[in-house]
């Protein structure tokens, strides 16, 4: 099963967490490597900058090390991470927006990012992921962020509805709501990509699941 669906289930990274507690950073190192890209993505999805976004997960991960000590297994060591993660993208986000009060169209033009560059690609392949990538994000961008949160988290990162709850910390049915919402808004934006046979935005043309 990809992704975890409640209590029941052995955590995997239980041992690492456990080592990682007592000080080891080797173990946490794994956890890093075993985490670090869902992490980006979910950072890159939500703030729109491929370059903020490997500032905002390094600092994720450091105030994680800094409190995996008060870690209480009450729910997988995922979950628990993207809930670290998710608090230090919205703080970054708020700070964001007071810098664009006070900064006006300064601050926007300024902050126009640079596209990634996906690496292992060439020609008319990287041109295509470049553009892509900037339409999901361009599409995300619209949604309100209770509702791009949410579908990130189930679409991008593929967690399922039960652990979007516990990340959440909202009911199921709100989350399953949030993300139907979210679809709806998505798939007219997103219908080009589908219909020109780009399938990695597959999900915007689900129905809602459970």
């Amino acid at each position: 099963m990809r992704a975890l669906t409640g209590h029941l289930q052995v955590d995997p990274d239980r041992s690492l967490v456990t080592e990682a507690a007592a000080g080891s950073r080797e173990a946490f190192d794994e956890l890093v490597r075993r985490h670090q890209a869902r992490i980006f993505n979910l950072a890159r999805a939500l703030a729109g900058d491929g370059g903020e976004a490997e500032d905002m997960a390094q600092e994720a991960f450091i105030r994680a090390w800094r409190a995996i000590g008060r870690f209480r297994g009450d729910s997988a060591f995922r979950t628990w991470l993207y809930r670290v993660a998710l608090n230090v993208i919205h703080s970054h986000l708020a700070r964001r927006a007071r810098r664009r009060i006070v900064w006006g169209w300064w601050y926007d033009a300024a902050q126009v990012p640079e596209p990634r560059v996906p690496t292992g690609t060439r020609g008319a392949d990287l041109e295509m992921d470049v553009a892509r990538r900037d339409a999901i994000d361009r599409a995300l961008a619209t949604l309100p962020p209770d509702l791009r949160t949410a579908v990130t988290l189930r679409d991008i990162e593929g967690l399922e509805y039960k652990e979007i709850a516990d990340v959440l910390s909202v009911p199921i049915g709100t989350v399953m709501s949030r993300i139907f919402r979210a679809r709806s808004r998505l798939r007219p934006l997103l219908e080009p990509l589908v219909s020109g046979g780009d399938r990695d935005w597959e999900a915007v043309k689900e129905s809602p699941r459970t």
